[in-house]
């Protein structure tokens, strides 16, 4: 099944630093267990726009759709056999210390 790591800041996480950044080392061992998929980093949410479509009428707005401390910083998108496994994984990603990571399966077309 397809997960998606959404990975986001965190301001209560531990500070981030650079020494103990092991993204090169996450990025070896999902790829050693044929998981990922693809996943990349995202630019800051104040270069995000928000797009609405009510009646007719397009918004669209600066920024992210939430205002919020906790901002979208990238993304990752596995083929696990579990959750659990798709847990597993997040939990050696760098940002499930620096940051918060959730995990959500994809809906199944049919």
């Amino acid at each position: 099944m397809k997960y998606m790591m959404i990975v986001a800041t965190d301001p209560n996480a531990e500070p981030y630093s650079a020494e103990e950044d092991n993204i090169q080392e996450w990025g070896d061992f999902v790829s050693k267990k044929g998981a990922w998929i693809d996943g990349s980093r995202l630019r800051p949410s104040e270069d995000a726009k928000t797009v609405r479509l009510r009646q007719g009428e397009l918004s669209v707005t600066d920024g992210p759709f939430l205002e919020t401390k906790e901002m979208i910083a990238g993304y990752d998108v596995l083929e696990c056999e579990s959750v659990e496994d798709a847990v597993e994984i997040a939990s050696k990603h760098p940002m499930a210390r620096f940051g918060q990571i959730e995990v959500r399966p994809f809906w199944p077309f049919e």
